[in-house]
């Protein structure tokens, strides 16, 4: 069995539960995320240990007839707490409930969570005729420049004092309740300035739709109050050839990544827009991009990025070319459907996300939205 050294992952936590279908527990997260697993899970004991490499950390599972333990080992507090959920969220789900986690070790287990900031509005303008800018001001901004393009933005009901979640024993968030529940959306950070303390975020305003995040961007005053908890997601693939597809949504991410791309690589880049009033600068050398115009049509109908994904030749691109592609879930699921089946490209040569899907409004909008 693998050596998870500890040397990268320097602080560590665990939780025991008992319960007499905890075989069943261990089998079904055994099966969902076989890949995830170090070693070969056909070589894993009926009682013994299983480890995990997770996204954000590593994972000792230790198990016997009526009870396991669970062993997260991460490199920060950030990134333990998010080891922490993951292993919470699976046992809610399989087992119904998450009362008989509690914590040791490294981290919190109550108060404001270490991946929490507040925010303050500076500033709000439009930069097209379909995204408003956001400037906002909060202390000790540094862990959100790395470790991920995005985060969670949690927009208080208007006219109250915000109340914030807070961390529970057994690792998941406790979200806020009736007239102070928040609105919690998930946003690409646009620009990080770490020694200003501020960061930047645009809010897409797609025709017809009053959703609570763009009704709040359009409205945002100075003085302001949001929450914000991160960072999440993937950061810029590290890849010399980046083929990217993308629509308004995606223009906050791609942005970055150019901005990041190292001058030896070079990007091919389509992006969906209403109309040419909506093209935004990105230009660089070793960057070459096609602004696909819907010219009217409604956002994420034209599957304008589609087609221009089975126009290309496979083929004709380099071998170790990187598919990077943020969208609607229609265009999302089509182009990953054409990289699996047709292209055959393998998994860690993809990353396609949902960013948003019609109809549908926060996380529901990103549910078995990325691949």
């Amino acid at each position: 069995m693998a050596d998870l050294s500890r040397s990268t992952a320097p602080l560590t936590a665990e939780a025991t539960i008992a319960h007499p279908e905890i075989a069943k527990l261990v089998e079904q997260v055994m099966q969902e995320h076989a890949e995830a697993v170090v070693g070969s899970p056909a070589e894993s004991p009926a009682k013994g240990m299983v480890q995990f490499k997770l996204h954000y950390g590593e994972l000792d599972l230790v198990h016997g007839d009526q009870h396991c333990t669970f062993v997260v080992r991460a490199r920060d507090e950030t990134t333990l707490s998010y080891c922490k959920m993951t292993v919470a969220l699976q046992v809610s789900r399989h087992m119904g409930t998450t009362s008989g986690i509690r914590w040791t070790g490294d981290g919190q287990t109550s108060g404001t969570p270490v991946f929490f900031r507040e925010l303050t509005v500076l500033s709000s303008h439009r930069v097209g005729p379909h995204m408003q800018r956001l400037t906002f001001w909060g202390d000790d901004i540094a862990r959100f420049a790395e470790g991920g393009l995005h985060l969670r933005i949690l927009i208080p009901p208007k006219d109250r004092t915000p109340v914030w979640p807070v961390m529970g024993s057994d690792g998941l968030l406790v979200w806020p309740q009736g007239e102070d529940e928040l609105t919690v959306r998930v946003y690409t950070i646009r620009k990080i300035d770490v020694e200003a303390g501020t960061i930047e975020i645009d809010f897409v305003m797609h025709p017809g739709v009053a959703s609570p995040a763009a009704v709040f961007a359009l409205t945002a005053k100075t003085g302001d109050l949001v929450g914000i908890v991160g960072p999440v997601g993937e950061g810029g693939p590290a890849a010399r050839n980046l083929l990217m597809f993308g629509d308004d949504t995606a223009i906050p991410a791609i942005s970055r990544i150019v901005e990041m791309l190292p001058d030896d690589s070079r990007a091919t880049i389509y992006l969906e827009v209403d109309s040419p009033a909506d093209v935004v600068p990105l230009e660089r050398d070793n960057v070459a991009i096609h602004w696909l115009f819907r010219k009217g049509s409604h956002p994420g109908t034209t599957g304008a990025l589609t087609a221009a994904l089975t126009s290309i030749e496979r083929d004709s691109l380099p071998a170790e070319t990187f598919v990077w592609a943020g969208c609607e879930f229609s265009d999302f699921r089509e182009i990953r459907r054409i990289l699996k089946k047709d292209w055959q490209l393998p998994k860690d040569r993809m990353m396609v996300v949902a960013y948003w899907r019609r109809g549908a409004n926060g996380d529901e909008a990103r549910s078995e939205a990325a691949a």
